[in-house]
């Protein structure tokens, strides 16, 4: 991609094409970093760090320090969600970490909104913050949240690990007693079967169930080796 054309624009409108580009993904936005003095300096200057969502790198790159701290400290939702995932699901400091999750639920971050509802339904019992969930993206972005494996001796605390035998003996016969939808036949009727036990004609109930045990079965918090206190 050429940049050099962007120093012929207004300086407001650079700066515009910097935010998009801190939004669409670091790569981007050290291409334009690297393409003059004058878009470093654009790049660089306070409030910029704020759009990037540094989950868009593999976590297993080991991103430096420094520039998740200069994230978080501009309020950069991903490392508002990152560290209240920690918060709350390593460190059981519940409190710090759901406040640091809704002000990234707050700012629209997809992750953030979902896991925030996720944790509030299953340990508060409060299922009214699945509304902010699209429902057609449901799925796609519990994919999402489900599918990052932060590595490095991963660790639930024993907070999460009560809440996850509780809600499972009190869910999940309810679930397969249900008779909302089609039953595909399966040997056992049990945790790692519930995505494809009933097909897509499940009750409001049982959709949000499987959602829940789900997330219970497949998330994976961030690992105590990355510590996010010292941001």
């Amino acid at each position: 991609m050429e940049f050099f054309p962007l120093l012929e624009l207004p300086e407001e409108i650079q700066a515009v094409v910097v935010e998009r580009a801190a939004h669409n993904s670091i790569q981007d936005l050290y291409g334009l970093k690297a393409s003059s003095r004058s878009m470093k300096v654009l790049a660089e200057r306070r409030g910029v760090y704020h759009f990037l969502d540094v989950l868009s790198v593999p976590w297993g790159l080991n991103m430096p320090y420094e520039l998740l701290k200069a994230c978080y400290d501009e309020g950069n939702p991903s490392t508002l969600y990152i560290k209240g995932v920690q918060f709350f699901y390593s460190l059981d400091l519940h409190v710090e970490g759901l406040s640091l999750m809704k002000r990234a639920a707050d700012a629209g971050y997809e992750r953030a909104v979902y896991t925030h509802a996720m944790t509030r339904a299953i340990f508060e019992g409060e299922g009214k913050y699945f509304d902010g969930i699209p429902f057609e993206s449901v799925d796609m972005i519990g994919k999402l949240v489900r599918s990052v494996k932060w590595g490095w001796g991963l660790w639930h605390g024993d907070y999460f690990r009560d809440h996850k035998v509780l809600f499972i003996c009190f869910f999940m016969s309810s679930f397969y007693r249900c008779q909302c939808a089609n039953l595909v036949r399966r040997q056992c009727h049990c945790l790692w079967h519930i995505d494809v036990t009933k097909d897509d004609n499940m009750c409001n109930r049982c959709f949000w169930i499987k959602e829940l045990v789900l997330f219970l079965r497949d998330f994976e918090p961030i690992s105590l080796l990355r510590d996010t206190r010292k941001w």
